[in-house]
């Protein structure tokens, strides 16, 4: 009987070790060191002239630098023009004290593939590319992902490496909210910067917040929930939106297209009207729009009667090309007044679908993302799964004057496996 308890003593004791020795791994990877890590290139300006980025090291980095010069054939011929960080100090509940550092490049030439690299004079990065935009409504293509949220590094970066393989030359990432699981958790942050690897530093972000990038703050007077303390910090995204929902509804202008996020968890009602205005005065020929809880819902028990009424009417009245939500972990398409709404997600916290009349197209059980390709007057839309299987393939070409022509692309036959519908 001694000797039993004994052996269950030092059992428990072994597995509290163990516990408690992956608990300092984990914390010496989110911990941060002066070698600048979670680097993201976003806008804040115009695509065409300017580049913002943005990086994270820890306290002892009080003056943070970047270079930067047009990219030359031989790195050795590189003459960089250096641009001092504007610093903000953060603090995390696992990461500690940090800093989070970010440049925004202005005066940039159009077209032009520029090296880049950040550190502090001493300690510096590899040195990353970045291409700016044209000027003119050029070809281009994009990366789409519904929620990543959960099991990032496990499940969702494989998905995101798949989708990056498709499109190599992809002009930027689309997010289309619920980037983490828990606002607050900088180990799920850590998840999400390291996925993508490197990628991040050289293709664009443009993300949107889903509902699980707002928290409770158990010290404010109000039951309301509070955007993400670090996705001001992390993110550098236009300033162009309404007061209260700056760098969460923006829009970038992209080579001919106009691409714009709401923050459809806050101050609804206040982006209309700016949303109305946006679209009165939109010289570009495209418009796509991203949010995180859809219009139409293709899971039980979901929808959004209210966001439908009082979004809906603008984008048929301005006829908006292409919006693209997340939040229901199932797939979906449908059409409607020239319009194509998608709900999509990229993890692998997934739902029942609940089968509707107006789906096109839908499926469940299924991480998947989308390549969003734009030419002239037309837009060219592709669904994979996270193995790289076409799902689902349609085709957007504009009319004089009048709704879209929306051309689908894929045979009934695709559909046949698995739990596509």
């Amino acid at each position: 009987m001694i000797e039993m308890r004994y052996k269950k003593y030092y059992s428990a004791l072994f597995t509290i070790s163990v516990k408690v020795f992956f608990c300092f791994v984990a914390l010496s990877f989110i911990a941060a060191s002066p070698y600048p890590d979670r680097i993201v290139l976003t806008w804040s300006g115009d695509p065409s002239d300017s580049q913002a980025v943005t990086w994270r090291t820890d306290r002892s980095v009080q003056r943070a630098l970047a270079q930067i010069a047009v990219a030359e054939e031989n790195g050795h011929d590189i003459r960089p023009t250096e641009v001092e960080a504007v610093t903000t100090p953060f603090s995390s509940e696992l990461g500690g004290e940090v800093c989070y550092h970010s440049v925004n490049f202005n005066g940039l030439l159009p077209g032009t593939t520029y090296a880049y690299r950040v550190g502090d004079g001493e300690v510096w990065t590899e040195w990353f590319h970045f291409r700016t935009a044209s000027r003119k409504p050029e070809p281009f293509s994009f990366i789409y992902f519904g929620d990543a949220q959960t099991d990032i590094k496990t499940y969702w970066s494989r998905v995101f490496r798949q989708a990056f393989r498709g499109d190599p030359d992809a002009a930027f990432t689309l997010h289309a909210g619920d980037l983490i699981n828990r606002a607050e958790n900088d180990e799920q942050w850590d998840e999400w910067f390291n996925a993508p690897g490197w990628v991040n530093a050289s293709v664009p972000v443009i993300a949107t917040p889903g509902n699980h990038e707002y928290f409770r703050d158990r010290y404010a007077e109000s039951d309301s929930s509070c955007l993400s303390s670090f996705w001001q910090p992390q993110f550098a995204f236009p300033q162009n939106g309404p007061e209260g929902v700056k760098e969460s509804c923006y829009y970038i202008d992209y080579q001919g297209v106009r691409i714009i996020s709401l923050n459809s968890n806050e101050k609804q009602e206040e982006q209309s009207q700016w949303l109305r205005d946006l679209l009165s005065h939109n010289p570009q020929k495209w418009t796509i729009i991203t949010f995180h809880h859809p219009i139409f819902s293709p899971a039980m028990g979901r929808d959004n009667p209210e966001l439908r009424n009082l979004w809906k009417p603008l984008f048929d009245e301005f006829k908006v090309d292409l919006v693209l939500t997340g939040h229901d972990h199932t797939y979906a398409r449908t059409h409607s007044e020239g319009s194509a709404y998608i709900v999509s997600v990229s993890g692998p916290k997934l739902y029942d679908l609940d089968k509707q009349e107006w789906m096109h197209r839908s499926a469940e059980k299924i991480q998947l993302y989308q390549i969003i390709r734009i030419d002239s007057d037309k837009l060219a839309y592709e669904a994979y799964t996270a193995t790289g299987r076409l799902y689902d393939k349609f085709t957007l070409e504009k009319q004089e004057g009048g709704k879209n022509l929306l051309m689908e692309a894929i045979s009934d036959a695709t559909m046949s496996s698995g739990s596509f519908r």
